[in-house]
């Protein structure tokens, strides 16, 4: 089922247009999704699920603890806050909006996207977690240590950009993901950052 408005005179309107277009994308990024390029990139962004990436933002914060380097530390505390925020806000828009997968709408020929009761697996398609989280650690990181901005900001895109050819986000899944993320990063850096000027002036 798809719940896309149209004008009275039977016309799409603007918002289905750009649905539109953004399913013809993805369909046709899908051809490739059995490239054994596309797997294994996509079998790398895994690292971005919730588990891998909090373990990565733990390891982060450990290393800077055991080795006496306090930045190091806080971006690790960063990188975490700003996982678990992006997740939280990802969790809620996932149980409030519904779309169906790239990959369901391929094979089963179905389809959906408007506000609805989150079904979660295959009908959760917007937005894109794995995006949300890898923008979300890699903008904390680089903030804190501006050395890693080009490597792990790369690494974040490569995650979001994978996710359209192996079917399972649309690109509007991605942007939204990536804004998010970036979005949910900024506001730990604000955050973080006065209470650190707070902790070091008292």
């Amino acid at each position: 089922m798809n719940d896309m408005a149209r004008r009275a005179d039977g016309a799409p309107d603007a918002a289905s247009s750009i649905e539109e277009a953004d399913k013809d994308v993805a369909g046709k990024a899908a051809r490739h999704r059995d490239h054994p390029a596309v797997r294994a990139l996509g079998a790398v962004s895994e690292i971005a699920d919730q588990t891998p990436l909090a373990l990565v933002c733990a390891g982060v914060t450990v290393a800077g603890v055991l080795a006496g380097r306090p930045r190091l530390a806080r971006t690790g505390l960063d990188m975490m806050a700003a996982h678990v925020l992006a997740n939280v806000i990802k969790r809620a828009i996932k149980n409030r909006v519904r779309r169906t997968r790239p990959n369901k709408m391929i094979e089963k020929r179905t389809y959906r996207f408007g506000p609805d009761e989150g079904q979660g697996g295959d009908e959760s398609s917007f937005p894109s977690g794995h995006t949300a989280g890898a923008v979300a650690v890699a903008t904390a990181m680089a903030c804190n240590l501006p050395r890693t901005s080009v490597p792990v900001l790369l690494a974040a895109a490569v995650v979001a950009g994978i996710q359209v050819p192996r079917a399972k986000h649309y690109p509007m899944d991605v942007a939204a993901g990536a804004v998010l993320g970036l979005a949910s990063a900024l506001v730990v850096r604000a955050v973080s950052s006065r209470a650190w000027r707070v902790a070091e002036s008292s």
